[in-house]
């Protein structure tokens, strides 16, 4: 018995659910062409590309394509030129796993069947493309670095200047009152700086290289969260290598300093502030994107100038601390 299909399926976001097509051509295994065909002219489907084979109990028992039922004499049971094998996806599949089943099959339709195995419905091929136009178009924006789709990182990009300063004053702001707070501390050890003005001059190498090991930190995190990598899989590694980077930093400013100050205190100082400001760097460029993402928002907006702000204020604590106790 040819049969349109009633079934009522649920919309599960991101799954085959979302994309069947319940109105199309169900047919018997028994029924002939001409049958097939006298049905398709009487009635409107969302999709009449494939027509579905089903036994009494609606379990899917191929696919016959329009092309293969129209060069097919009229007198010929379906059996005979469908396909007994078609590519068949559950309704809780992912979308692009779906369509990616389709491609790779060479279909231009595909079959959702429930849990029971029951027919559902298809999927047309204008929802398969759309399928992995979204897909293509989600994983080339987080190729990019954002968290988004393609189209909000285009929309950040093109709007207009009014909207972009408010996007980036506040952080800029917290910025500001990062450098008047770095400004403070210094002012808060100038003992120290007077009695040995020399520890002054490590300030802001100490402060670059402590940023700069934060951002490549970040900047993995970044792009780690955009692709679906949780911080778990990369937190140990990852202060791990802050711990070499800052020993490696280390050792390699000691002989160097010592050799052009000719203070041994001083550069022990600056050689230890080198290992913990680095070591620190880490962990912070790793937690502020991590909180960020928690939150909804996009880590590559607003973690990078917190971290810097951050990192740097602590920097300068670790420094003078450590000089304190050191330098004499």
């Amino acid at each position: 018995m040819v049969t349109a299909n009633p079934a009522q399926v649920p919309l599960v976001f991101e799954t085959a659910s979302e994309h069947v097509s319940a109105h199309v051509p169900v047919t018997s295994p028994t029924d002939r062409v001409g049958d097939v065909l006298k049905m398709l002219r009487a009635t409107r489907f969302d999709t009449a590309a494939e027509i579905a084979v089903c036994d009494k109990d609606r379990k899917l028992m191929g696919l016959v394509n329009i092309e293969d039922l129209l060069a097919a004499p009229e007198d010929k049971p379906v059996s005979e030129i469908m396909d007994p094998d078609p590519p068949v996806v559950s309704q809780g599949t992912d979308q692009e796993v779906a369509a990616w089943k389709a491609v790779q099959h060479g279909e231009s339709s595909l079959a959702v069947v429930d849990t029971h195995g029951c027919f559902m419905g298809l999927i047309p091929s204008q929802r398969l493309l759309e399928v992995l136009l979204r897909e293509h178009d989600e994983d080339m924006a987080r190729l990019g670095g954002f968290l988004g789709e393609a189209s909000a990182a285009r929309m950040a990009s093109e709007e207009p200047v009014a909207r972009r300063f408010w996007h980036r004053l506040p952080w800029l702001l917290v910025g500001l009152g990062g450098a008047v707070g770095a400004a403070g501390i210094v002012e808060a050890f100038e003992g120290p700086l007077q009695e040995n003005v020399s520890l002054a001059f490590f300030i802001p190498g100490v402060v670059y290289l402590a940023d700069a090991v934060g951002t490549q930190t970040e900047t993995l995190m970044v792009r780690g969260l955009s692709v679906g990598v949780s911080i778990g899989h990369v937190v140990k590694r990852e202060v791990l290598t802050g711990f070499l980077v800052g020993i490696v930093l280390s050792i390699v400013f000691f002989p160097v300093a010592l050799w052009l100050w000719r203070e041994f205190d001083v550069a022990l100082a600056v050689s230890l502030s080198l290992f913990g400001a680095c070591s620190i760097a880490t962990v912070v460029a790793m937690l502020l994107p991590w909180v960020f993402h928690r939150l909804g928002k996009d880590p590559a907006f607003g973690s990078g100038p917190l971290a810097t702000v951050i990192q740097d204020l602590l920097t300068i604590v670790i420094y003078f601390v450590i000089a304190m106790n050191l330098v004499k």
